[in-house]
């Protein structure tokens, strides 16, 4: 039997089956929903070039089939296209969901046409709910056109408590202002009117009312919406007399709740500056026993020269139990303290009575200040309409003025006077004279400061002389003095 011949095929020929043989498998892999991602036995040299497949290609190569693929288009108006593929793999795990988003990467537009491409949903449109995504923009601006349910009353004075509030003070404050203003007033213009227009007590005991001697002169000067004053000259012992009305502070609204805590009382004080000659050395004063030891320790004039009497003058009468006395002497006292005082003032019977309007009298000829001798009278100002229960009370100023300007000590009260204001005098002295060594040694330490500052700017040579001129200046002064006579 005769051995087989076998039919060589042409070197040309093998090499063009082969490249047939490689574009069909490089079609089938472009084909739509074929992805290299699906072939479980794909390897990279599957997906190489055609150059590098000529070069090194095996016959041997086991390729997969094709899986089935199935596409399906949906073409609905309201919603967005979707494409959906699904290949028959055998390999994929059925609990893992597909991926929504095939890849891309081998998707040629060119060659299929008419497939709509796979749109992968925006992380916002998922996140947000259906229902809030405005859909309509008309339907946008009528929500934001619609009005706002209305408040209750409620609601609204607490959504505007803070307001209210601050308006509710304003009103308040200004309506205080207004009204209590027009009472201070009212007060000063009730007393001015009592006291110190014609025929009054004022207008008897002065010659000249008010600030100027014209006839439109005003008789109160306003220095403020509680404070007034009034002046009136023109009268023998003494230079004129300054009353000064301190009102509460009604037109404050602060301080009206302020005295709520801290009460106060509308007071009125008299200031008499008498002559240098017309005061003899007379220093009392007369007030409730707790603001009288007060007085004894603040004030310098009864510090320095007065106590408190702890017993009335021997056979006279004196005042009421709820008044101290603080005087430099008993007799001074006794004399300044008549019986003509006691019986409308001061005594028991009569302090009862005007004992609420009453505060204190300061008579002194030793008063710190620009003035020396002035007679202080301080009483408690009454409503407007009862202001003629202070008669009495205004009624001692003049009284006083005449009895201090007649009034002469004895030989005996004066011998002690002089002396204790010989030795105040003395002590005085001695004070100027401290303050004087204090203000000296001030200076000379200020001086010598400076001229240290001096010589520290100075350079080594300067100051090399400076301290050899002293030196020599030294010795010049230790050295014994020798006077020259001429035979």
């Amino acid at each position: 039997m005769a051995a087989p011949t076998w039919i060589r095929l042409p070197r040309a020929t093998l090499i063009l089956l082969l490249l047939a043989l490689h574009l069909s498998l490089s079609v089938a892999a472009q084909f739509e929903g074929f992805d290299s991602d699906e072939l479980p036995h794909a390897t990279a040299a599957d997906l190489a070039s055609p150059d590098d497949d000529e070069e090194g290609l095996d016959l041997d190569v086991d390729l997969p089939a094709p899986p089935p693929i199935s596409v399906s288009v949906s073409v609905s108006a309201p919603s967005p296209p979707v494409t959906t593929t699904t290949a028959a793999n055998p390999n994929l795990n059925p609990t893992t969901p597909p991926n929504p988003t095939p890849s891309l990467d081998f998707w040629d537009e060119d060659e299929f046409e008419g497939i709509p491409v796979p749109e992968a949903p925006s992380s916002d449109a998922s996140s947000t709910p259906a229902e809030f995504t405005p859909s309509d923009p008309s339907a946008a601006d009528a929500a934001e056109a619609a009005p706002a349910p209305p408040r209750s009353p409620a609601e609204l004075l607490r959504a505007f408590s803070i307001e209210i509030a601050c308006v509710s003070f304003l009103i308040c404050f200004l309506l205080n202002y207004f009204t209590g203003k027009k009472q201070n007033e009212a007060i000063a213009l009730a007393w001015a009117t009592k006291f110190a227009t014609r025929d009054s007590i004022f207008d008897k005991n002065f010659s000249l009312l008010g600030t100027g001697d014209g006839k439109d002169t005003p008789l109160l000067l306003k220095e403020g919406q509680d404070v007034f004053k009034f002046y009136a000259s023109g009268r023998r012992f003494c230079q004129g007399m300054l009353a000064t009305m301190e009102m509460r502070a009604r037109h404050d609204l602060l301080s009206k709740l302020l005295e709520l805590v801290f009460p106060r009382k509308d007071t009125i004080t008299f200031e008499v500056v008498m002559n240098e000659e017309s005061m003899d050395h007379v220093m009392v004063a007369v007030a409730r026993k707790k603001a009288a030891k007060t007085m004894q320790k603040e004030e310098r004039d009864l510090q320095r020269f007065a106590s408190v009497l702890p017993l009335a003058p021997a056979g006279k009468k004196w005042v009421a139990d709820e008044l101290a006395v603080v005087a430099e002497s008993k007799e001074v006292a006794g004399d300044m303290i008549s019986e003509a005082v006691l019986d409308q003032v001061l005594g028991e019977k009569a302090f009862e009575k005007l004992g609420k309007w009453f505060i204190s009298l300061h008579f002194s000829d030793q008063l710190a200040g620009s003035y020396k001798k002035v007679l202080s009278f301080k009483f408690v100002l009454p409503d407007a309409n009862n202001m003629a229960e202070m008669t009495k009370l205004v009624a001692l100023v003049p009284f006083y003025i005449d009895l201090i300007g007649r009034y002469k000590l004895s030989s005996h009260a004066r011998s002690k006077t002089d002396a204790a204001r010989t030795k105040a005098a003395q002590e005085a002295f001695r004070e100027l004279q401290g303050v004087r060594q204090e203000t000296l040694l001030r200076k000379k330490a200020e001086k010598k400061k400076l001229m240290e500052e001096a010589e520290a700017k100075l350079s080594a040579e300067v100051l090399r002389k400076k301290e050899e001129k002293e030196r020599n200046r030294q010795m010049k002064k230790g050295a014994p003095k020798v006077k020259m006579l001429r035979s």
